[in-house]
């Protein structure tokens, strides 16, 4: 397979537990003919995989319509999708959030014969990191670490200028690394972990037990309000903005948590530049960004410390449609990919 022309463009599908989106990605990074259907998560693996084909045939057709020269420069498709996933053979791991059924299915396979193209698959954070490498906030830089926090925590690192993945695609899975030595208990099963503390998921818990208890007033009206409902992460940060000191402390505590941890980050390893997204990132950025600063002024390296600059992210929700380029056009005619797609295919895991 021969290395696509600097101008190649690529088919972007962005798989998540509730939506599916596809556009084609410019050499750019603009993209057009945007699709997007719901993710058909109750009706099982076949059904989600017929949808991922669907919503990217309607991309396809979309952008012929827009820009047919970039439909005929296409070169491959690309998948994002939650992780664990095994880049490698195209197939689905272990994500959440699509049903029982998903773990082990092939996603690549099936959408490569019906769009008659290359297929790559990879982790959405990883995805996105290549994103902000190519056309957002880490442009020209070869040491990032990428941090998403929305309802769940992720990471990416690249370093050197290459994409870090370990043998099992599951490297720099930085919300299941623990930072306290007793609870709270992670949805993962693990305890003490990042995400545990500083999430969606972790902001409702701990905002619904606050609700639940009565210790946030707020919280408790809200609850008494909507008996059937659950508090989220938005009631939370509600709460906090209409005065509700308990509010306000879980989510000083889940930046404390985020803060401290990227100091740590920063000696582990050493980035030039750390970009964070996510829409809690994005909803507090003003003090995250205060207090990151300060965590790493106090508790990381010298010489790393003041090397590093800390970043918003700037691709917002696209940034997965737009990672697909460089991950497509990097890995196809790649010999070093092709090598280990090979060597995984065969069924060695070293």
């Amino acid at each position: 397979m021969t290395t696509p022309s600097a101008d190649a463009t690529v088919l972007a599908l962005d798989l998540g537990g509730t939506q599916i989106r596809a556009a084609v990605v410019r050499a750019d990074g603009s993209r057009i003919g945007r699709a997007a259907s719901a993710t058909p998560v109750s009706s099982g693996p076949a059904a989600i995989v017929a949808a991922c084909i669907s919503t990217l045939q309607q991309a396809r057709d979309a952008a012929r319509v827009e820009d047919a020269a970039a439909v005929a420069r296409l070169v491959g498709v690309g998948i994002s999708s939650p992780g664990p996933i095994d880049p490698w053979r195209g197939i689905a791991v272990e994500p959440p959030n699509l049903g029982p059924d998903f773990p082990g299915t092939d996603l690549a396979g099936p959408i490569s014969a019906a769009l008659n193209l290359p297929t790559l698959l990879e982790h959405d954070t990883k995805v996105a990191i290549l994103g902000e490498r190519a056309f957002g906030a880490g442009r020209g830089i070869d040491d990032l670490l990428y941090i998403t926090i929305s309802t769940g925590l992720g990471g990416a690192v690249i370093s050197g200028g290459r994409l870090y993945t370990g043998p099992d695609d599951t490297g720099i899975e930085i919300g299941h690394a623990p930072i306290t030595l007793d609870g709270p208990r992670c949805a993962c099963g693990g305890i003490g972990h990042l995400e545990a503390h500083a999430s969606g998921v972790a902001l409702a818990r701990t905002g619904g037990e606050a609700a639940a208890s009565g210790a946030s007033p707020w919280l408790a009206a809200w609850l008494a309000a909507h008996p059937k409902g659950e508090v989220s992460a938005k009631e939370v940060s509600e709460a906090a903005a209409a005065g509700d000191r308990v509010a306000q402390a879980l989510i000083d505590h889940a930046l404390l948590a985020i803060s401290r941890a990227v100091s740590g980050f920063v000696n582990v390893f050493n980035p030039s530049r750390i970009i964070i997204g996510g829409s809690f990132a994005e909803a507090h950025w003003k003090v995250l960004h205060s207090r990151i600063q300060g965590e790493i002024g106090d508790n990381s390296f010298k010489v790393p410390g003041r090397r590093v600059s800390v970043h918003p992210a700037e691709l917002g929700g696209d940034v997965s449609l737009a990672g697909c380029h460089p991950m497509v056009v990097e890995r196809i005619g790649n010999p070093e990919w092709e090598r280990a797609v090979a060597v995984k295919s065969k069924g060695d895991t070293r």
